[in-house]
Protein backbone atom coordinates (compact mmCIF):
# COMPACT_ATOMS: atom_id res chain seq x y z
CA UNK A 1 0.00 0.00 0.00
CA UNK A 2 1.15 3.49 -1.12
CA UNK A 3 1.67 5.82 1.17
CA UNK A 4 -0.09 9.23 1.16
CA UNK A 5 1.40 12.74 1.77
CA UNK A 6 0.01 13.91 4.97
CA UNK A 7 -1.09 17.99 4.16
CA UNK A 8 0.26 20.56 7.17
CA UNK A 9 -2.40 20.62 9.48
CA UNK A 10 -3.69 17.23 9.65
CA UNK A 11 -3.77 14.95 12.12
CA UNK A 12 -3.22 11.23 11.67
CA UNK A 13 -3.47 8.50 14.32
CA UNK A 14 -2.46 5.23 13.38
CA UNK A 15 -4.70 2.22 15.12
CA UNK A 16 -2.62 1.05 17.84
CA UNK A 17 -1.50 4.61 18.81
CA UNK A 18 -4.47 4.80 21.58
CA UNK A 19 -6.58 7.78 21.02
CA UNK A 20 -7.73 7.63 24.71
CA UNK A 21 -4.33 7.99 25.86
CA UNK A 22 -4.55 11.13 28.04
CA UNK A 23 -0.70 11.80 27.19
CA UNK A 24 -1.71 12.24 23.79
CA UNK A 25 -4.99 14.24 24.31
CA UNK A 26 -2.98 16.46 26.24
CA UNK A 27 -0.03 17.08 23.78
CA UNK A 28 -2.61 17.58 20.99
CA UNK A 29 -4.98 20.08 23.58
CA UNK A 30 -1.71 22.61 23.76
CA UNK A 31 -0.53 21.80 20.14
CA UNK A 32 -4.12 23.39 18.72
CA UNK A 33 -5.59 25.22 21.68
CA UNK A 34 -8.88 26.48 21.50
CA UNK A 35 -10.06 25.11 18.57
CA UNK A 36 -9.10 21.58 19.71
CA UNK A 37 -12.68 19.76 20.37
CA UNK A 38 -13.78 20.49 24.00
CA UNK A 39 -14.76 16.93 24.18
CA UNK A 40 -11.28 15.96 23.76
CA UNK A 41 -9.37 18.11 26.67
CA UNK A 42 -9.00 17.07 30.14
CA UNK A 43 -11.60 17.86 32.68
CA UNK A 44 -9.87 20.31 35.26
CA UNK A 45 -9.94 18.95 38.51
CA UNK A 46 -10.73 20.34 41.71
CA UNK A 47 -7.60 21.01 43.91
CA UNK A 48 -7.79 20.53 47.77
CA UNK A 49 -4.44 20.08 49.52
CA UNK A 50 -2.80 22.38 48.41
CA UNK A 51 -5.69 25.10 48.89
CA UNK A 52 -6.39 24.05 52.24
CA UNK A 53 -3.87 25.92 54.30
CA UNK A 54 -4.88 29.18 52.54
CA UNK A 55 -8.37 28.48 52.60
CA UNK A 56 -7.72 28.73 56.51
CA UNK A 57 -5.71 31.67 56.24
CA UNK A 58 -8.62 33.46 54.70
CA UNK A 59 -11.20 31.85 57.01
CA UNK A 60 -9.21 33.39 59.98
CA UNK A 61 -8.29 36.57 58.29
CA UNK A 62 -12.07 37.46 57.27
CA UNK A 63 -13.48 36.70 60.73
CA UNK A 64 -10.95 39.03 62.30
CA UNK A 65 -12.89 41.20 59.83
CA UNK A 66 -16.26 41.15 61.60
CA UNK A 67 -14.42 42.90 64.34
CA UNK A 68 -14.35 46.17 62.55
CA UNK A 69 -17.87 46.09 61.13
CA UNK A 70 -19.12 45.43 64.34
CA UNK A 71 -17.37 48.73 66.22
CA UNK A 72 -18.42 50.47 62.94
CA UNK A 73 -21.99 49.67 63.10
CA UNK A 74 -22.03 50.85 67.10
CA UNK A 75 -20.86 54.06 65.99
CA UNK A 76 -24.05 54.61 63.01
CA UNK A 77 -26.44 52.70 64.76
CA UNK A 78 -29.21 55.32 66.19
CA UNK A 79 -30.18 54.73 69.91
CA UNK A 80 -33.70 55.15 71.26
CA UNK A 81 -34.75 57.73 73.73
CA UNK A 82 -37.13 57.10 76.32
CA UNK A 83 -38.63 58.72 79.15
CA UNK A 84 -38.60 57.29 83.02
CA UNK A 85 -41.59 56.10 84.10
CA UNK A 86 -42.86 55.46 87.85
CA UNK A 87 -41.22 52.36 89.23
CA UNK A 88 -38.47 52.33 86.85
CA UNK A 89 -40.74 52.08 83.58
CA UNK A 90 -39.47 52.90 80.65
CA UNK A 91 -41.95 55.00 77.88
CA UNK A 92 -40.31 55.47 74.81
CA UNK A 93 -40.62 58.84 72.84
CA UNK A 94 -43.16 58.88 69.75
CA UNK A 95 -40.85 57.88 66.73
CA UNK A 96 -37.96 56.29 68.95
CA UNK A 97 -39.49 52.97 68.49
CA UNK A 98 -38.32 52.50 64.50
CA UNK A 99 -35.18 52.58 65.43
CA UNK A 100 -35.65 49.08 66.21
CA UNK A 101 -35.92 48.57 62.22
CA UNK A 102 -33.53 50.99 61.30
CA UNK A 103 -30.67 49.28 63.72
CA UNK A 104 -31.36 45.55 62.07
CA UNK A 105 -31.09 47.11 58.62
CA UNK A 106 -28.11 49.17 59.01
CA UNK A 107 -26.19 45.80 59.68
CA UNK A 108 -27.83 44.10 57.38
CA UNK A 109 -26.64 46.31 54.68
CA UNK A 110 -23.00 46.67 55.98
CA UNK A 111 -23.15 42.83 56.37
CA UNK A 112 -23.82 42.71 52.74
CA UNK A 113 -21.15 45.66 51.76
CA UNK A 114 -18.87 43.55 53.26
CA UNK A 115 -19.89 40.69 51.88
CA UNK A 116 -19.49 41.54 48.32
CA UNK A 117 -15.65 43.18 49.43
CA UNK A 118 -14.84 39.61 50.73
CA UNK A 119 -16.28 37.72 47.53
CA UNK A 120 -14.14 40.31 45.67
CA UNK A 121 -11.47 40.29 47.43
CA UNK A 122 -11.23 36.57 47.56
CA UNK A 123 -12.03 36.58 44.04
CA UNK A 124 -8.78 38.35 43.10
CA UNK A 125 -6.57 35.37 44.41
CA UNK A 126 -6.24 34.11 40.94
CA UNK A 127 -3.98 31.30 41.62
CA UNK A 128 -6.32 30.08 44.52
CA UNK A 129 -9.31 30.15 43.03
CA UNK A 130 -12.07 27.60 43.15
CA UNK A 131 -14.79 25.81 45.41
CA UNK A 132 -12.06 25.33 48.50
CA UNK A 133 -11.54 28.84 48.90
CA UNK A 134 -15.06 29.89 48.24
CA UNK A 135 -16.25 27.86 50.71
CA UNK A 136 -13.42 29.22 53.19
CA UNK A 137 -14.83 32.80 52.49
CA UNK A 138 -18.29 31.96 53.12
CA UNK A 139 -17.70 30.38 56.76
CA UNK A 140 -15.49 33.01 57.18
CA UNK A 141 -17.83 35.23 56.45
CA UNK A 142 -20.56 33.90 58.59
CA UNK A 143 -18.22 33.85 61.54
CA UNK A 144 -17.05 37.60 61.03
CA UNK A 145 -21.20 38.55 60.81
CA UNK A 146 -21.51 36.30 64.66
CA UNK A 147 -18.65 38.33 66.05
CA UNK A 148 -19.54 41.54 64.93
CA UNK A 149 -23.04 41.04 65.86
CA UNK A 150 -21.57 40.16 69.51
CA UNK A 151 -19.34 43.24 69.86
CA UNK A 152 -21.40 45.60 68.09
CA UNK A 153 -24.08 44.87 70.93
CA UNK A 154 -21.74 45.60 73.47
CA UNK A 155 -19.95 48.28 72.18
CA UNK A 156 -23.16 50.09 71.85
CA UNK A 157 -24.19 49.35 75.45
CA UNK A 158 -20.88 50.67 76.58
CA UNK A 159 -21.32 53.63 74.90
CA UNK A 160 -24.57 54.28 75.34
CA UNK A 161 -24.13 53.26 79.26
CA UNK A 162 -26.33 55.52 81.99
CA UNK A 163 -24.05 56.61 84.65
CA UNK A 164 -25.93 57.51 87.89
CA UNK A 165 -29.72 57.01 89.01
CA UNK A 166 -32.04 58.79 86.23
CA UNK A 167 -34.97 60.23 87.94
CA UNK A 168 -38.45 60.40 87.27
CA UNK A 169 -39.39 61.90 83.48
CA UNK A 170 -35.69 62.07 82.69
CA UNK A 171 -34.98 61.09 79.22
CA UNK A 172 -32.54 58.98 78.25
CA UNK A 173 -31.28 56.94 75.33
CA UNK A 174 -31.14 53.09 75.01
CA UNK A 175 -28.33 51.52 73.18
CA UNK A 176 -28.79 50.02 70.01
CA UNK A 177 -29.44 45.64 69.65
CA UNK A 178 -30.51 43.66 67.32
CA UNK A 179 -33.91 41.88 67.37
CA UNK A 180 -33.28 39.16 65.19
CA UNK A 181 -29.99 37.02 65.09
CA UNK A 182 -31.01 36.10 61.34
CA UNK A 183 -29.15 39.43 59.66
CA UNK A 184 -25.74 37.41 60.61
CA UNK A 185 -27.22 35.68 56.85
CA UNK A 186 -26.00 38.80 55.09
CA UNK A 187 -22.43 38.71 54.81
CA UNK A 188 -22.01 35.37 53.88
CA UNK A 189 -24.49 35.59 51.22
CA UNK A 190 -22.97 38.57 50.01
CA UNK A 191 -20.19 36.50 49.65
CA UNK A 192 -21.48 33.56 48.00
CA UNK A 193 -22.93 36.46 45.63
CA UNK A 194 -19.96 38.14 44.37
CA UNK A 195 -17.92 35.34 43.84
CA UNK A 196 -20.42 33.34 42.19
CA UNK A 197 -21.07 36.14 39.87
CA UNK A 198 -17.35 36.48 39.66
CA UNK A 199 -17.03 33.02 38.49
CA UNK A 200 -20.19 32.91 36.17
CA UNK A 201 -18.76 35.70 34.25
CA UNK A 202 -15.45 34.46 34.28
CA UNK A 203 -16.92 31.49 31.84
CA UNK A 204 -13.41 29.10 32.38
CA UNK A 205 -13.65 25.30 32.90
CA UNK A 206 -10.54 26.33 35.48
CA UNK A 207 -11.40 30.08 36.89
CA UNK A 208 -8.35 31.34 35.18
CA UNK A 209 -6.90 29.87 37.85
CA UNK A 210 -3.53 29.35 35.35
CA UNK A 211 -1.20 32.28 36.09
CA UNK A 212 0.59 33.46 33.12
Amino acid sequence: MTEQPVESGQHVVSEDSGDSDDSTVRTEAARYGPEFPVWHRPAPRVVVKADLLPAISILSFVSLFGMAVGWLWSRLAPAQLVIIGEAGKLFQVRGESLHRFHDLVLFVLLGLGAGIVTGAGVWMLRERRGPVVMLAAVIGSAVAAWLAAQVGVSWAEARYMVTGAPKVGDVVAVAPRLESLWAVIAWPLGTAMAYGLAAAWNGHDDLGRRLG
